[in-house]
């Protein structure tokens, strides 16, 4: 099933640090990130989701750990365990807000 398109507040929340407040906006992953056509990306991906069963994860976080992965040379754990910590990992999967826990265990 076709995950849900993740939609961004776009305002502030008291409890939680927004990533475009904490990190560099010139950073090498924040640049590449505004490359990419995730939308494009979603729909070349989107025919091949079932319509049936538990909705999946979104596309842009799945292809961002993928290429996190590749350019840094990590293995699947490391890339989760390094996402956890890395604002920029998180800022570049689409994240809107810093977690300090892994989404989809």
């Amino acid at each position: 099933m076709r995950p849900k398109k993740h939609k961004t507040t776009g305002s502030n929340d008291l409890f939680r640090a927004r990533l475009d407040q904490i990190i560099n906006l010139k950073h090498e992953l924040v640049l590449l990130a505004g490359k990419i056509d995730w939308d494009w990306i979603d729909g070349e991906i989107a025919p091949l989701y079932s319509e049936n069963g538990r909705p999946g994860i979104e596309t842009r976080f799945m292809i961002g750990l993928l290429l996190l992965k590749h350019i840094y040379g990590l293995s699947d754990e490391g890339v989760c365990e390094r996402w956890v910590h890395d604002p920029y990992f998180q800022f570049f999967t689409g994240e809107e807000f810093f977690r300090h826990a892994f989404p989809h265990e």
